[in-house]
C-alpha cells in the first residue's frame, strides 16, 4: 500500500482541488476575533480594521466569517457526496471598545455549513490542558461581575448529504479501516480530554503565525470518518498537523497554504507522520491486547477472533488491518509513503 501527500500554494477561498475529489476535510481555520489572526483577516478585507478601532466588534466578527464562508463553500465543492468536514475552532472572548463579549465562532460556522447544504452532526468538545492560575475573569469574589474562563474548543462535524455510498471495493477497504470496539467507545464521545501533543518543527516566526492542534486530534477524526486510501484535505494547513495524521493513518492528503513561512512544512509533516504512525499503530495493538487480557481475567467472554488469532469484540473488527508507514520518497512536489501491516498478535504471539 502507498499514499501520496502534497502541499500546494493557494487560497482556502479558491482551492486548487478538483470537484468531489476528497472524502474528508479536517482543518482548524484562523479564529475570528482572536487578536493573533487580525492581521490576516484585515489584509484580505481592509474594512475590518476600522470596525475594530471603532469598537464595532460584532461587525468585524461577521466580516471575518464572510472570508471563512468562501473557504467552506470551496470545501463543500471538493467533497464527495456523503463526505465529512471536521472543523476545530474556538470561540473568542475579547474586549472591544471597553465592552467584553463572547464571539461564538463554532455557532457561526455551523450556520454557514447549513446554508451550504451540509448536515450538522453531533460535535465534540475538546477540553484543552491549561496552565491558567485562576478559573475566572472579572471582579474577583463579587457577584455578577466575573466571567467563566474558556478551557475548551469545538470540533464541528458536518456531512455532505446522505450517508456515503460504498462500492464493493470500498466495502473491503472499510472493513480493513475498522477500529477496535474499545476505541469506538472512547473516540465517539462528545468530550475529549488529555490529548497528547507533538512538538512542531517551527522557528519563532512560524510559531507566532500558527495555532497547531495536537496530532492525536486529526488522527482520531481521520480514523473515524475516512477509509485507508481516502484523501484528506486541509485548506488551512499551517504547520501540517493534519497531513502528519493522514500519513500516520494510511490516507492520502492535500494541504493548501498561502503563507510562505509555512510552505516548507511538507517534508517535516511526512517525517512526523511516519514516526507517529509507527508509534500509534503499536500503541493501539498493545492497548487492545491489554483490553482483551483484562476482560478475560474478569471472567467476561469475547466471541470473535481476528485472522491473526487475536480476540475482538465484534465481527466488524475481523478484517481490521493496522498499517504502518515504513518509508517516504519525494517525487517532485509530492511525497509517496509506503506501508506494511503490523502483526496484531505481536512479537512472540
Amino acid at each position: 500500500m502507498e499514499t501520496l501527500h502534497r502541499l500546494v500554494a493557494g487560497e482556502a477561498r479558491s482551492l486548487p482541488v478538483a470537484d468531489a475529489s476528497v472524502q474528508l476535510v479536517v482543518t482548524s481555520p484562523p479564529y475570528p476575533m482572536i487578536s493573533m489572526w487580525d492581521e490576516g483577516f484585515c489584509a484580505v478585507d481592509p474594512e475590518i480594521a476600522p470596525l475594530l478601532a471603532a469598537g464595532r466588534g460584532f461587525d468585524a466578527y461577521e466580516r471575518m466569517h464572510l472570508q471563512l464562508d468562501e473557504a467552506w463553500a470551496e470545501c463543500v465543492r471538493a467533497l464527495i457526496p456523503g463526505g465529512w468536514i471536521a472543523v476545530n475552532v474556538g470561540d473568542a472572548t475579547r474586549s472591544i471598545g471597553g465592552g467584553f463579549a463572547l464571539y461564538p465562532n463554532h455557532a457561526r460556522i455551523t450556520m454557514a455549513m447549513i446554508k451550504l447544504g451540509m448536515t450538522p452532526m453531533p460535535d465534540i468538545l475538546w477540553r484543552k490542558p491549561t496552565n491558567a492560575p485562576n478559573k475566572f475573569m472579572g471582579s474577583g469574589m463579587l457577584p455578577a461581575g466575573a466571567y467563566v474562563t474558556y478551557e475548551h474548543e469545538y470540533v464541528g462535524l458536518y456531512r455532505k448529504g446522505a450517508s456515503r455510498p460504498f462500492s464493493a471495493a470500498d466495502a473491503e477497504r472499510r472493513r480493513e479501516s475498522a477500529f477496535f470496539w474499545e476505541e469506538r467507545n472512547r473516540w465517539f464521545s462528545d468530550l475529549w480530554e488529555g490529548l497528547p501533543g507533538e512538538r512542531q518543527g517551527l522557528d519563532r516566526a512560524e510559531r507566532s503565525r500558527s495555532a497547531a492542534f495536537p496530532v492525536e486530534l486529526p488522527y482520531r477524526l481521520i480514523q473515524m470518518y475516512s477509509l485507508q486510501g481516502d484523501t484528506v484535505l486541509d485548506p488551512f494547513v499551517g504547520t501540517g498537523t493534519t497531513l502528519s495524521a493522514a500519513v500516520a493513518s494510511g490516507r492520502n492528503s492535500v494541504g493548501v497554504e498561502r503563507d510562505a513561512l509555512l510552505a516548507g512544512t511538507l517534508a517535516a509533516s511526512v517525517e512526523l507522520g511516519v514516526r507517529v504512525g509507527r508509534e500509534r499503530a503499536t500503541a493501539r495493538r498493545d492497548a487492545h491486547r491489554e483490553f482483551v487480557a483484562a476482560r478475560l481475567a474478569a471472567g467476561k467472554t469475547i466471541k470473535h477472533v481476528h485472522a491473526s488469532g487475536v480476540a475482538v469484540m465484534t465481527g466488524q473488527e475481523m478484517g481490521l488491518r493496522l498499517r504502518v508507514p515504513t518509508s517516504a520518497a519525494r517525487e517532485s512536489s509530492t511525497i509517496r509513503v509506503a506501508y506494511t501491516d503490523l502483526e496484531l498478535a505481536g512479537p512472540g504471539r
